[in-house]
């Protein structure tokens, strides 16, 4: 298991992850300059300070000591300086990594919102969670903990081989030794810990998504008596994340220990070298006691490259993770149609300039004043546009212009041979023809599987179909920009979603700057206004949870006032009704009536009332309309719906 773990976590893309990361930090660049130079500074003042033991000790061996006042006073103020500038790139570095990872934040939250649905219906919500926390806090502590140490150290280390060299070129040669012998170690002990620091990444990931799915499903968890199951399944989880990060700190804890064993082994050998070289008058004490000094020293930045080497190893382990996800393909919007309002209550789609709607609703370039050469955007006629007859099935000819300009929006939504699969090779709607006029309520029954969620996710495109066309007043929906299609889309879920916020700022999220009237006006035509009336605080009311401190027909009757609220030109409810009684039930329906008056709706019901009272119902089996019809014309058919409304009835 450890070793499929290590082969699947190691890093691919090293180089370009540093790109990206070093791409952030220049947006801090000011910053990042500015702590350079104090780091530089305080480096220098170090390796100045140093240096200065050796006229220290010269002047007291030479019997000078009028100098030692000013050379310790010189010193002191090298270190001052060196502090304060210490003081100052810690506290600017602090800024510089917030602004960085705020950065790396924003764009990740921006483009997760992006993706496709399919993206999350692989992802656990705690994985996705995962990035936000553990790997961005990663590369924060790196930031925080390692580009200023990492100047420095280079600083410290080049300026010290520098002034050992100069102090005495033959004992360099052995300290120029051991740092290979210990930059060997090094290679090879971070090359393995990077592997397993990239596995603790995955590891915690998945194990935080478990945490996270487990924790909201607690109820389910209790009433099935899974807690021993689910604990068995924690203690893998958790296994492997200690099994990858006891790799990890095994090679990385041995670079430090094997740097400092390096370090004084040649602190050994040089100490007693250079002793034998100055009483053989080859070298002053001075120059001898700066050296030693600055032998200890240098260890110092290689352990602190060792040490940031691991804050790095992890930190690039979660930058790859969340660069991987930033780089996923967004949802495909090549729509340029538009949604407007018109005045009032009426919505029109603005077909861009220079652009027309042909047939099967593609857009195509058309000269300056050209007109249309069949009635309006879904072919009809004068008298079929004013509501005479029965909108035709049938799309226009090839080339031929139906429309330039504003469209009005009706509501007139059709699917032309339409094949769509979640995934490959397996379709869950095959050659769907299907066609809802305006006003029309239609309602969608048939199994479990048989392909009614699927269809009210293809009008919103959640989802691209694998093939034919989707119409929404003509217009093929891959031209309409997806923000505008969805504004003119209201749905109602049957698992239902609310924020952490007011009652009232629940139903406003349909529409951010409703007024108090109109939150209200919306509860009332839900039928939520007299539960809310009755709570503690109304409509001020906090909900939290996911609304854990309501029920679950409360939770419904929101999510309806907020579609409510909305007030789109077409509705889609799927089991709006689901988890209501049925007295609650016959009130909403009254006040969904006039949320539906004048409404192109989609249903997808069980219950027989909502089904009975629909202008047109649509059986499904497998992905294919069976039957179409009104109630009262599928019952007299007795075939599918017939057989379906039988067993409802007795269920009832």
């Amino acid at each position: 298991m450890a070793g499929k773990m290590t082969a699947r976590a190691r890093p691919q893309h090293l180089g370009h992850t540093l790109r990206r990361l070093i791409a952030y930090m220049g947006h801090a660049r000011l910053s990042l300059l500015a702590v350079a130079v104090l780091v530089s500074i305080s480096a220098i003042a170090n390796l100045v300070g140093t240096y200065m033991v050796r006229p220290v000790v010269n002047a007291l061996e030479s019997g000078h000591a009028e100098q030692l006042p000013g050379l310790v006073a010189f010193t002191a103020a090298v270190y001052a300086v060196g502090v304060l500038s210490a003081f100052g790139y810690t506290q600017t570095m602090v800024r510089a990594a917030q602004k960085v990872v705020y950065d790396i934040r924003r764009d990740l939250f921006s483009h997760i919102q992006k993706l496709p649905l399919s993206y999350f219906d692989r992802m656990r919500s705690g994985d996705v969670m995962s990035f936000f926390t553990n790997d961005v806090d990663t590369i924060a502590e790196a930031l925080n903990n390692s580009f200023a140490n990492l100047v420095q150290a280079t600083i410290q280390m080049v300026g010290t081989m520098v002034v050992l060299f100069v102090l005495n070129w033959q004992l360099t040669l052995i300290t120029v030794a051991c740092d290979i012998v210990l930059a060997l170690y090094v290679r090879y002990s971070g090359s393995r810990s990077g592997r397993f620091f990239a596995a603790q990444q995955a590891a915690l990931g998945s194990l935080d998504g478990y945490v996270e799915e487990m924790v909201s499903g607690q109820k389910v968890v209790k009433v099935f008596n899974h807690e021993a199951a689910n604990m068995r399944a924690f203690d893998t989880r958790n296994e492997d994340l200690r099994r990858s990060g006891a790799f990890a700190q095994q090679y990385a804890a041995t670079m430090v220990p094997a740097t400092v064993c390096i370090g004084y082994a040649n602190y050994a050998i040089v100490a007693v070298a250079g002793a034998l070289l100055a009483v053989n008058g080859l070298a002053d004490v001075g120059a001898l006691a700066s050296y030693v000094v600055f032998v200890r020293q240098a260890a110092m930045p290689i352990n602190q490259f060792t040490s940031l080497g691991n804050f790095l190893l992890n930190a690039l382990a979660g930058a790859e993770r969340l660069f991987a996800a930033m780089e996923l393909e967004p949802e495909v919007d090549e729509g340029r149609v538009t949604l407007e309002r018109t005045g009032g209550d009426s919505w029109a789609w603005r077909v861009p300039d220079g652009m027309g709607v042909g047939a099967y609703g593609k857009l195509v370039p058309v000269a300056a004043g050209a007109s249309c050469g069949v009635g309006d955007a879904g072919g009809r006629t004068d008298a079929e546009r004013s509501g005479a007859v029965a909108l035709s099935t049938a799309p226009a000819e090839d080339g031929t212009l139906l429309a330039v300009g504003s469209i009005p929006l009706r509501g007139d939504v059709r699917f032309h041979e339409v094949d769509f699969g979640y995934v490959p090779d397996r379709l869950v709607l095959k050659g769907l023809n299907l066609f809802a006029k305006p006003g029309q309520k239609i309602a969608f029954v048939g199994s479990t599987g048989a392909g009614k969620t699927t269809i009210t996710n293809l009008i919103n495109r959640f989802y691209e179909i694998d093939a034919g066309e989707i119409t929404f007043d003509g217009i093929d929906v891959r031209h309409i920009a997806k923000a505008d299609l969805r504004r003119s889309l209201g749905i109602v879920l049957q698992d239902t979603h609310l924020f952490t916020g007011t009652i009232a700022e629940n139903i406003r999220f349909g529409k951010l700057d409703a007024t108090d009237e109109e939150v209200r006006a919306a509860a009332e035509a839900a039928c939520a206004d007299s539960f809310i009336r009755r709570l503690p605080a109304g409509y001020d009311t906090m909900v939290t949870a996911d609304g854990a401190n309501l029920s679950q027909g409360q939770r419904q009757l929101l999510a309806i006032a907020r579609v409510a609220v909305a007030d789109p030109p077409v509705l889609i409810l799927d089991e709006a009704t689901s988890s209501i009684d049925t007295r609650t039930e016959k009130l909403i329906e009254r006040g969904m009536d006039r949320i539906m008056q004048g409404r192109t709706t989609f249903m997808i019901a069980h219950r027989l009332s909502t089904v009975r009272n629909a202008d047109a119902i649509i059986v499904l089996e497998h992905g294919r309309i069976v039957e179409r019809g009104t109630h009262e014309q599928l019952l007299e058919q007795h075939g599918e719906y017939w057989e379906l409304y039988q067993g409802l009835k007795e269920l009832d």
